[in-house]
């Protein structure tokens, strides 16, 4: 499909909703589940849950994620690529893809904690509005995503960790992937809510939020492309995905640097949505197509996998 600006293209989308509610869930049980995930193969998830913390901006475009008719163009036309494993979504955007078929044979991750609006006052106070485990396992879903930012001066931060905790416990009592997206945060002389992306502070983050949970045999890391990215795999043994973020500098630049990074032992592939869903020129189908093109399903079995006791064959999934 192609962007389009008919204004009734969705509208049957607001008439099931209304007429047949219960039209999402038999969606999501009779969806065509994912054809299953092999060592040596990056998955790419494309993601969509920023409008839920307000977070509408895609570089200087203010309002850019605002038209939803529009977002689902774009989330169509990525999804149609093959080469897309799946989504990470919001509730309600996760519902309307549902309604149109357009996560059959799709890996599916649920976006847990949207209260930490961006701009808000206690912003670090990251609050599950979002999916809980219980829905997920309802879906059909393969795991769940956590924004975990913490600020060592805010004191909300400490029920932020808590709450992704028990969301981790909880996902792994059903045997779903917990998604972690850790950041070292502060706020700004304006009060702005600032993510530091130096390699000591990523590394902080993620000793931080890998040790969350009862378990970790279900977590997984979600993190930015920063420099001195070797460091950063150095350290964690958890199966690690790359984030896109709102998209800095050139395009070429952007996936430059993602080619690097999914070169690196432990990273299992790239979450990405608003680099690729608005890129700079307005090719969406061109943008995922580049991206997908980084990634590398030929990596061999380790020999030495079975002496050292390692499955390198366990499976993987990936994800913002």
């Amino acid at each position: 499909m192609s962007l389009n600006d008919d204004p009734r293209r969705y509208e049957h989308l607001s008439r099931i909703r209304l007429e047949d509610p219960e039209a999402v869930a038999r969606a999501a049980a009779t969806r065509r589940r994912h054809p299953g995930l092999k060592h040596g193969t990056q998955n790419f998830i494309v993601a969509a849950d920023h409008p839920a913390r307000g977070a509408l901006a895609v570089g200087s475009e203010p309002m850019a994620m605002a038209d939803r008719r529009d977002l689902l163009d774009r989330l169509q036309i990525a999804l149609a690529n093959p080469a897309v494993d799946g989504i990470l979504a919001s509730p309600d955007i996760m519902d309307d893809l549902l309604l149109l078929g357009a996560l059959d044979g799709k890996l599916i991750f649920g976006s847990m904690n949207r209260g930490g609006l961006a701009g808000l006052v206690n912003e670090f106070d990251d609050r599950f509005t979002g999916h809980t485990a219980e829905a997920l396992e309802a879906l059909g879903a393969d795991g769940g995503k956590m924004l975990t930012r913490i600020c060592l001066g805010d004191p909300d931060t400490v029920a932020t960790l808590e709450a992704t905790a028990k969301a981790i416990d909880s996902l792994a009592a059903r045997k779903l992937i917990a998604m972690v997206e850790p950041f070292l945060s502060v706020r700004d002389a304006h009060g702005k809510v600032r993510n530091d992306l130096r390699a000591d502070a990523v590394i902080k983050s993620v000793g931080i939020a890998e040790g969350l949970g009862s378990t970790s045999a279900y977590t997984w890391m979600k993190l930015p492309v920063v420099a001195e990215m070797e460091r950063v795999m150095a350290s964690t043994t958890l199966p690690t995905v790359l984030l896109g973020g709102d998209p800095d500098g050139t395009q070429d630049e952007v996936f430059a640097s993602w080619q690097a990074a999914l070169a690196l032992p432990g990273v299992r592939g790239l979450t990405v949505g608003r680099t690729l869903l608005y890129p700079h020129d307005g090719d969406v189908a061109g943008a995922v197509a580049t991206a997908a093109s980084l990634l590398n399903n030929t990596a061999p079995l380790p020999a030495d996998a079975a002496q050292n006791g390692a499955d390198a064959r366990i499976p993987v999934k990936v994800s913002e």
